[in-house]
């Protein structure tokens, strides 16, 4: 089968890209021939992904910026297109955590969070979507979660972000359908990053329970960075609407449509 959106030499940029699946998603588009412009607010692991696509010979820009911060977003596409010609490929990766039942956290990480998962997602599309509406091919793709699908206990801000990805992304794909920009929303599993280390905690929590939570959390966290990318980069090649990354994704997805509000007394049990 020919490829629907082929990578080699499209202009690519993926926002959480020093570490994780952000950072795995920029090798493999630079071993399938794609330019990268590379975005996240920690300097440190942005240098090191940099370097790890120049040692793959393709043409990188580094660019550290905290996508919660609106001027600098909607100054991004002018600096991007300057040094880097125009963008076909556009990745909101960046995510974070909040652990905690909704009574157990604060407003202001709530906020935070929603901040980082969602409405910088919206800002960074509007921000390059006259540029990518102008290519001959381009593809948007947001990062949802398994927690897009279903919605756990103590996930409450965590599942309220990524169903609000998934909807704005189905709404956007549904806008432009017919056209030559494509719109997918991609849905991982349990992937071996570090957001669950590095989630913010509610603050009535007890620290006994959080690393109890923590550590039933990471056992679940199985899949490696570079096998989930690897399954993205195909579902864009192949312009797939909904890219479900693990098996675990796959069984939930199926769980959730057979049993769509007493899904989660199955899952709970399985976790077990």
């Amino acid at each position: 089968m020919a490829d629907a959106f082929p990578l080699n030499d499209k202009l690519a940029l993926v926002t959480g890209a020093g570490s994780g699946i952000g950072a795995a998603l920029a090798a493999g588009l630079a071993r399938r021939g794609a330019r990268l412009v590379l975005v996240d607010r920690d300097p440190e692991g942005l240098r090191g992904t940099e370097a790890a696509v120049r040692a793959l010979g393709r043409e990188v820009g580094a660019h550290p910026l905290d996508v919660t911060d609106f001027d600098a977003v909607a100054a991004l596409p002018e600096v991007v297109s300057a040094r880097h010609g125009p963008l076909d490929l556009l990745i909101n990766n960046a995510g974070v955590a909040l652990a905690g039942r909704f009574a157990d956290v604060e407003l202001a990480d709530f906020d935070w969070l929603m901040d980082v998962n969602f409405r910088a997602v919206v800002r960074m599309t509007r921000a390059f979507l006259p540029i990518l509406e102008s290519r001959p091919a381009a593809q948007i793709v947001n990062l949802s979660s398994l927690y897009g699908i279903v919605a756990p206990p103590g996930q409450a801000a965590y599942a309220a972000s990524k169903f609000a990805v998934r909807g704005f992304s189905e709404a956007l794909r549904h806008e432009y359908a017919g056209t030559s920009l494509g719109v997918s929303v991609v849905h991982p599993g349990g992937v071996a990053t570090a957001i669950a280390r590095s989630a913010r905690v509610g603050p009535r929590l007890d620290p006994a329970e959080v690393a109890r939570g923590k550590a039933a959390i990471e056992r679940h966290l199985r899949l490696p960075p570079e096998a989930a990318a690897e399954r993205i980069l195909q579902g864009i090649v192949r312009r797939e609407p909904r890219i479900l990354v693990g098996r675990d994704a796959a069984q939930v997805a199926l769980i959730q449509r057979l049993m769509p509000v007493r899904y989660w007394s199955l899952i709970a049990r399985a976790m077990e």
